[in-house]
């Protein structure tokens, strides 16, 4: 498996006979990408699935899967892609190529009481390589055992303390790879990370930090 993180909550996972991009939003490095076998995108926040952008990405794109959760799929319609929306349905395994994906969740996390709660179904990708989880925008997941956690690693509905009780929930047997960290600083991104690397589980987790790495093996 190679992973590309296209920016913020934005991956690229390349795994046997698949290219899959995960939550093209406003924050990512999305000029180019080409020969896509599926989107997936967990939830309709601009920073996951970029409205103005998708349209042009799906014409490059266009033998690729849809993969959306529900309120998404229906924003998506409004756009006239109606035709290549498949909805994600928490526990429904849908079969890409040589990937399995399981849908996980119904909810983004809580933010406050002043911004409706959506949608957010994260997914948890199987193939021929290591078992990867990306959430979206929720810590309240059961993925069961996987081996990569996408961790979002700052945002307004979350808190370290939450982050580093996730990871420690979820304990993948190899890595984190951080995710949803575009509002941060340099400084405080490397403070997020030790923190996370450090408490995520009794004598710390291996931080996978792909910012930047172009396409790495895992």
């Amino acid at each position: 498996m190679e992973i590309t993180h296209l920016g913020h909550a934005c991956l690229l996972i390349e795994s046997g006979d698949q290219r899959i991009l995960i939550d093209p939003g406003n924050f990512s490095e999305l000029d180019g990408l080409r020969d896509l076998t599926a989107v997936i995108v967990t939830h309709q926040h601009a920073d996951h699935c970029d409205l103005e952008r998708v349209p042009g990405l799906l014409a490059d794109n266009p033998d690729a899967t849809v993969l959306t959760e529900p309120q998404t799929a229906e924003q998506l319609e409004e756009k006239g892609l109606g035709e290549r929306v498949e909805r994600l349905v928490a526990g429904q395994v849908v079969q890409l190529g040589s990937v399995e994906v399981t849908p996980v969740g119904e909810l983004h996390a809580p933010n406050h009481p002043y911004v409706p709660r959506v949608g957010n179904v994260g997914v948890v990708l199987r193939g021929d390589g290591p078992t990867l989880y990306h959430p979206g925008d929720a810590v309240d997941g059961e993925p069961g055992e996987v081996d990569l956690l996408a961790v979002p690693i700052n945002a307004p509905w979350s808190k370290v303390a939450e982050t580093i009780e996730f990871v420690r929930r979820i304990a993948p047997a190899r890595a984190i790879i951080p995710i949803h960290d575009a509002l941060l600083s340099d400084a405080g991104r490397k403070m997020y990370l030790t923190h996370v690397g450090d408490f995520g589980a009794d004598g710390g987790v291996e931080v996978l930090d792909l910012r930047g790495a172009g396409a790495t093996s895992v």
